[in-house]
């Protein structure tokens, strides 16, 4: 297994169609694995966004002969790269008429080597007024997904995901030493929360997490944070990629996920504990 490499997170901002985000998505992914980054990972929805009442939609496609698995499974191959679609929509063959927010990582040979279907989806409704119902248009996914790298196993999360600590647990104990967040933040829960919610699911796990977000102002209004984030497991940050379109880069050493775990061995230190009992307001008030 080799130890040290270089990963990437491209961030760019996607458009409606697919065509042109998918055009800036490659020139950015090539530009990368020029650096000589191996293992490159692009956001949620990296191939379209578009915002329609309060809904997050993607221009959704069945699976087979999909635009950006057709693009970019032969250029992962091309590039002898691995490559994280952060999140593609996907129709569903569950005739709920909801698509599916889903990642697919894909090996240097251009096979598709996992899939996992976003499990926490974002329904919000924010401070400023912004409104989010994803659930109305998009399933949920049931399954934690842990995919095999040449550095090490990966876990697959999406974007809202991040706030659920107890996933990133559960990826880590069963082996995880790098987690992946492709995300579309939002700029304003981007701006309380994105850098405190990484370095945190980082710190806990002793893991690295790779975080390719979007950026910029999509159609709709809806505005994306960017700050694509590379975050080692002690919570330092090695790249962000701040609001541009673009993408950053850092050198990975899985050595690191060893020693931060024997530094401070939260996972082997975690107990069982029976939760405690329901307290009503009322109750706690009394």
């Amino acid at each position: 297994m080799t130890e040290r490499f270089i990963a990437a997170c491209v961030q760019n901002s996607a458009e409606v169609e697919l065509a042109p985000s998918l055009d800036v998505a490659e020139d950015l992914t090539r530009a990368a694995a020029a650096t000589g980054a191996k293992l490159i990972l692009l956001p949620e929805y990296f191939a379209s966004l578009d915002v329609v009442d309060d809904l997050l939609i993607s221009r959704a496609r069945p699976e087979a002969g999909h635009p950006a698995l057709a693009r970019f499974q032969p250029l992962a191959a091309e590039l002898s790269v691995w490559l994280l679609l952060g999140s593609l929509g996907i129709e569903s063959q569950a005739g709920s008429g909801r698509m599916l927010n889903r990642s697919y990582l894909i090996d240097a040979r251009g096979a598709i080597a996992a899939r996992y279907d976003k499990i926490h989806l974002f329904d919000v409704r924010l401070p400023n007024g912004e409104d989010y119902t994803e659930s109305k248009s998009v399933a949920a996914g049931s399954e934690a997904v842990l995919a095999p790298t040449p550095w090490g196993p990966l876990g697959l999360t999406i974007c809202y995901d991040l706030r659920f600590p107890q996933l990133y647990h559960a990826l880590a104990r069963a082996g995880a030493r790098f987690l992946a967040v492709p995300a579309a933040f939002t700029k304003t829960t981007g701006e309380a929360h994105w850098h405190t919610l990484t370095r945190a699911r980082a710190i806990e796990t002793g893991s690295y997490v790779l975080a390719p977000c979007q950026t910029g102002t999509h159609a709709g209004g809806r505005a994306s944070y960017g700050h694509s984030l590379i975050v080692d497991p002690w919570g330092k940050v090695l790249a962000d990629g701040g609001t541009e379109v673009g993408f950053v880069t850092a050198e990975l050493d899985a050595e690191e996920v060893v020693r931060a775990r024997m530094r401070i061995p939260t996972l082997r230190h975690a107990r069982h504990f029976d939760p405690p009992a329901p307290l009503g307001l009322q109750e706690a008030g009394e």
